[in-house]
């Protein structure tokens, strides 16, 4: 049995990725500091042989016995709510948190599959976005914290990659999407179907005209599976590319959850990017792999699960701290 370690295993995108794996035979070390994550996404994966867990934080010295075919490293905060309230430690999950893996990766002969982002282009001069494209990226606003130590993990990984022959793969994640989201996030979707179930009107910030591509998390993973099997190791853009604005995307929630909420604008955050798009090229040719679930679906699903939810949740403070940490 091939044996997988994924940091990061109690969030939203590392908990789909450990089931992915157990549905695919692997045994799952799933490691998490539980600084974002939860262990409610990983509470039916306890008592199954082929897992385990470990709380830990991957900035200090990672451990783990006997043989290790791969990691998956995903630890780190991902959302603006999160990365603006704890910079500090972002900042050290993408740096000392990968060159520990790094490290245990060499140590083990294991293949290393990192979690990069869209966010390491910044707000992009090149639309839509690929690969080779170097990003427009402010290292000291309030954003810099995520964004560079995603494009400093992904240096490290290369030189890892280069210089100790270390056997890597960069995904870089365009917005996903899905249940085991935390409700009140500050990110997009999470943020408009909250404010809809609570009865408040939708906060579109600037004039709504930014876009986003929304990739449902099946797909998601799907791609990152392939990608950690293929034999490609520069970075694979993973995401949606059909673009909707703002705008017209709070339009769609609001027809989702049948709400009669109003749409009301906001200030644009600072370095909030004004377009997001994925060219997906390399991941068709090189892993065969595109998005399968519509958007209308992937939310009606998403919209289930938010309302499946017990109802203190939806008014937990952490929605209405975001403005004041974007300023």
């Amino acid at each position: 049995m091939k044996k997988i370690l994924i940091t990061g295993a109690a969030g939203f995108l590392g908990s789909h990725l450990c089931d992915k794996f157990i549905k695919e035979g692997f045994h799952v070390i799933g490691m998490d500091n539980l600084i974002t994550g939860d262990l409610k996404n990983i509470d039916h994966l306890f008592g199954l042989e082929q897992f385990e867990f470990h709380h830990h934080d991957v900035s200090k010295f990672v451990h783990v016995s006997g043989k290790l075919d791969y990691i998956l490293h995903f630890a780190s905060p991902a959302s603006p709510i999160d990365y603006l309230k704890i910079p500090i430690q972002t900042l050290k999950v993408g740096s000392l948190g990968t060159h520990n893996l790094l490290g245990l990766a060499k140590d083990k002969g294991a293949r290393l599959l990192i979690a990069s982002t869209s966010e390491v282009y910044g707000d992009p001069l090149v639309h839509p976005q690929t690969e080779e494209y170097y990003g427009n990226v402010n290292p000291i606003g309030p954003r810099g914290v995520y964004d560079e130590a995603k494009r400093f993990q992904e240096a490290i990984t290369m030189a890892y990659h280069t210089y100790h022959n270390v056997d890597t793969r960069i995904v870089r994640i365009f917005n996903t999407y899905g249940p085991r989201m935390r409700l009140n996030d500050g990110r997009v979707i999470p943020a408009f179907i909250g404010q809809a179930l609570r009865g408040e009107d939708l906060t579109v910030f600037g004039d709504g005209s930014q876009t986003r591509s929304f990739c449902y998390v099946d797909d998601q993973v799907d791609g990152i599976y392939r990608l950690l099997m293929s034999d490609y190791n520069l970075p694979v853009n993973i995401g949606n590319p059909n673009e909707i604005t703002i705008a017209d995307f709070a339009e769609e929630i609001i027809k989702l959850t049948g709400t009669d909420q109003k749409v009301i604008y906001k200030d644009l955050p600072v370095d909030d990017p004004m377009q997001r798009q994925p060219n997906i090229t390399k991941a068709r040719e090189i892993l065969g792999w595109e998005p399968k679930v519509d958007r209308a679906e992937g939310l009606k699903i998403t919209y289930e699960y938010f309302k499946s939810l017990p109802e203190e949740t939806l008014y937990q403070q952490e929605h209405k701290s975001f403005e004041k940490y974007m300023k």
